[in-house]
C-alpha cells in the first residue's frame, strides 16, 4: 500500500476480519472527536476537575470524563462492542451481546497535561469475547498474549494512530483537511537500541534498589558505549512511549514503596501496559514488568496495576537484570 492509503482501505485490505475492522474504525472516530474537543477544551471550558474521583480514588478531569463518554458512545453508536471497559468507569458496560469483541481503554492518558498545553493520549485495548459469551468482569481477565488487536492516538502537534491487529505495528496520521487518518509509516520497527529513557524521576527516593540501580547506570558517563542517556519524560505514557517506538530507548514506571495500597506501580495492565506492550512488541521491541513479559501476566483483577519497562530489546533485557539482581 502506498503513503496515502487511508486507515478504512488499509483495514479492508490487511486481511484483518471485517468485525475487527470495524471496531478499529470507531476506536479512531472516537479519537477524531476527541482531538477537536482537546483543541478547543480552553474555550469551551472542559479544563480542570471535575470535583469526582475515579475508581482509582485519583481526580477526575472534566476531559477524562468527556472523553470517556466519547468513546462508550461511539460504540454504541457503532453496534460493534459486546461489552466495553475503561479505567473511568468500576464496572464494564454491555453494550451488544451478540458482538464478538471488547473494547477496553484508557479514554485519556496523561490528562494532566490538559490544562498546560501537554500532550495527551487514547489507549485501546480489543478482546475476542470468550466461546461461551461470558460477559461479566472475569471475560476481561485475558492476559495481553490473547488480544486481538490494539492501538493508542497521540494527540500533540499533529493527531497520530498507531495501531497492530497482530501482523506488525503501523502509524497514521489525522489530515486536518480530509479528516482521514493516511498511512505514514508502515511495518514500524524501533530500534534495536536507543539513547533516551523516560521515567518519574521524582519518584526515586521510593524505587526499590535494582530499579535505582538501573536509572544510575543510565545517567553514568561511558562513550563506550554511549552513555548517559537523555532523559525525555512528558508524564504522558502514550508520548513516551510514541517517541521510544520512533527513537529507540526505555520508558519505565516501576513498583515502587510510595503507596501501599499500589506496591505493584502506578499503570494498569488492562488499559495501558497490556495494549501498549502489544504495539512495542509488534514493531520488535519488549514488554516486562522486570520480571516477565506483559503479554504473560494472567490478571486478577479489571483495574489490576503492573510494573512497566517498554522500549527496544537491549533496554529492556538490561532493565530485567537489574530488577533480578544480576547486574
Amino acid at each position: 500500500m502506498n503513503a496515502q492509503t487511508s486507515l478504512s482501505r488499509f483495514l479492508s485490505g490487511s486481511g484483518i476480519p471485517p468485525n475487527l475492522a470495524k471496531v478499529l474504525l470507531t476506536a479512531a472516530a472516537g479519537g477524531k472527536r476527541i482531538s477537536r474537543e482537546l483543541r478547543r477544551a480552553g474555550l469551551s471550558g472542559e479544563t480542570g476537575i471535575t470535583g469526582d474521583k475515579n475508581v482509582q480514588g485519583e481526580v477526575v478531569k472534566k476531559m477524562d470524563l468527556l472523553a470517556n463518554e466519547i468513546l462508550v458512545e461511539a460504540f454504541r453508536s457503532a453496534g460493534d462492542a459486546a461489552l466495553v471497559a475503561s479505567e473511568e468507569m468500576e464496572e464494564p458496560l454491555v453494550l451488544f451481546p451478540g458482538a464478538p469483541y471488547s473494547v477496553l481503554f484508557d479514554p485519556l492518558d496523561g490528562s494532566s497535561n490538559v490544562d498546560t498545553g501537554g500532550s495527551v493520549g487514547t489507549i485501546v485495548s480489543v478482546q475476542r469475547v470468550p466461546p461461551d459469551g461470558g460477559l461479566g468482569r472475569e471475560s476481561l481477565l485475558q492476559p495481553g498474549s490473547t488480544q486481538a488487536a490494539a492501538c493508542y492516538l497521540n494527540y500533540g502537534p499533529a493527531t497520530t494512530l498507531v495501531l497492530t491487529a497482530g501482523s506488525g505495528a503501523h502509524l497514521f496520521s489525522l489530515d486536518p483537511d480530509s479528516e482521514d487518518f493516511i498511512l505514514t509509516m508502515p511495518s514500524l520497527q524501533i530500534p534495536k537500541r536507543g539513547k533516551v529513557y523516560a521515567t518519574n524521576e521524582g519518584q526515586r527516593a521510593y524505587h526499590h534498589p535494582g530499579t535505582r540501580k538501573f536509572l544510575e547506570y543510565l545517567q553514568t558517563p561511558e562513550k563506550s558505549d554511549g552513555r548517559p542517556y537523555s532523559t525525555r519524560y512528558s508524564g504522558c505514557l502514550v508520548t513516551d512511549v510514541h517517541r521510544i517506538l520512533l527513537e529507540g530507548g526505555i520508558y519505565f514506571y516501576p513498583a515502587d514503596t510510595r503507596d501501599p495500597k499500589k506496591p505493584h506501580g502506578k499503570l494498569r495492565l488492562l488499559y495501558e501496559c497490556a495494549p501498549m506492550g502489544m504495539i512495542v512488541e509488534q514493531a520488535g521491541g519488549r514488554a516486562s514488568t522486570g520480571r516477565g513479559p506483559i503479554s504473560e501476566v494472567q490478571p486478577t483483577q479489571i483495574h489490576q496495576r503492573v510494573p512497566l519497562y517498554v522500549g527496544s530489546p537491549h533496554e529492556v533485557a538490561m532493565a530485567e537484570e537489574f530488577e533480578a539482581g544480576s547486574r
